[in-house]
């Protein structure tokens, strides 16, 4: 059995929404963040890092959300979440998930939590204004790669469409979030379209504006 331990609207939405569109059996098991539940003995077994998600499947338990999905993409290949392995667009697609995963993703902790990246508390506003900026950069890269095209892949829907998805939500705060940007507004409608995504909001009680 599948079992994703998740938190309303982290890193778990995307294996949540994985999970929805392979359309597999799965548990879903809420780690309380408000109270701190990522950081219990319990849960330190499961990811020593103290963070969300982890992933168990069978005896395997694994964290890092990028791992988590890779490894779905794997075991329910049906799916069509990634092109096949060996192909010149699997390669693509793998260049995709690492990119996002060190690059925007990485950078959104600096914005999210300035404090764990200074000594000096004044300095906390310069911290996030400098993420800010890093993330607007990020963002006009993929912006200008994306160009056109449909989805990140070209005209393949892929996994790492779902993950662009949820970076694009995560800056829906920012002075200039990536929505601002036509095409990957117009590829965060396409994503919202889908009934396993829209399904996955609903459950984790995510209301709008969902970018």
């Amino acid at each position: 059995m599948l079992v994703l331990h998740y938190y309303p609207g982290n890193a778990s939405l995307l294996p949540h929404m994985m999970l929805r569109e392979i359309g597999a059996p799965f548990e879903m098991r809420l780690v309380d963040r408000d109270n701190n539940a990522q950081k219990s003995p319990e849960y330190l077994k499961l990811n020593p890092n103290g963070r969300i998600p982890v992933l168990a499947d069978g005896d395997l338990v694994l964290f890092e959300t990028v791992a988590i999905a890779l490894h779905l993409v794997d075991r329910f290949p049906e799916a069509g979440l990634a092109p096949q392995v060996g192909s010149r667009e699997r390669g693509e697609f793998y260049k995709w998930m690492v990119h996002l995963t060190n690059t925007p993703q990485a950078e959104y902790r600096a914005w999210f939590y300035p404090d764990e990246h200074v000594t000096d508390e004044a300095a906390i506003p310069a911290a996030q204004k400098a993420a800010e900026q890093r993330l607007c950069r990020m963002f006009d890269v993929i912006s200008d790669q994306l160009g056109d095209r449909q989805w990140l892949l070209g005209d393949r829907f892929s996994a790492a469409d779902l993950f662009l998805f949820m970076l694009i939500r995560w800056g829906r705060a920012m002075p200039r979030p990536p929505r601002a940007l036509p095409n990957l507004n117009a590829l965060a409608e396409r994503v919202l379209s889908r009934p396993a995504v829209q399904e996955a909001l609903k459950v984790e009680g995510i209301q709008a504006p969902f970018f």
